[in-house]
């Protein structure tokens, strides 16, 4: 079995503000469509044109749309019978974004949608993203590597204005 190694670059926000707004904030312009309706659609869908439709109108302002969330904290706070920790883990992303690079390097859909994480420490609240063109880097392709890239400056620029 072929092995590929992945130097993973994990880029993290620490921010001051309250876990809540800062939950508040980012899923201010990130999509929430309702999944199966979303789902129904794209299976609807006929041409490419009908599947961005679709996506355009599930995602956010950040060009995001939500997956699904974990609340990884919750096993946590029943364990201590207690308020916190408090970590959520979005899993986040754009199809189309997703088929520009899959299109390229396949291994790609195993990576996207992409993780967001947002957990409260003692100095404060991270918010963690494992950067997609680290991931994707061994693959070698620049088409699949420049979606990336701007994958990566649209989930930061997320994070940073969440933090501030």
């Amino acid at each position: 079995m072929p092995t590929i190694n992945v130097a993973l670059q994990r880029l993290s926000v620490v921010s001051s503000r309250p876990f809540d707004e800062i939950v508040r904030r980012l899923m201010g312009t990130i999509g929430r469509p309702d999944i199966t309706a979303f789902h129904d659609a794209m299976e609807s869908a006929t041409t490419v044109a009908d599947l961005e439709k679709v996506v355009q109108g599930a995602i956010g302002s950040s060009g995001l749309m939500e997956f699904v969330r974990f609340d990884a904290g919750e096993v946590l706070r029943k364990e201590r019978n207690g308020p916190t920790p408090r970590i959520l883990r979005l899993v986040v992303g754009n199809p189309l974004l997703m088929k520009e690079m899959a299109t390229v390097v396949p291994d790609a859909a195993a990576y996207a949608p992409v993780t967001i994480l947002v957990d409260e420490r003692s100095d404060g609240v991270h918010l963690s993203y494992d950067s997609m063109a680290s991931l994707l880097a061994p693959y070698g392709s620049p088409t699949a590597l420049a979606v990336a890239s701007d994958l990566d400056t649209k989930v930061v620029a997320l994070l940073e204005t969440a933090a501030q």
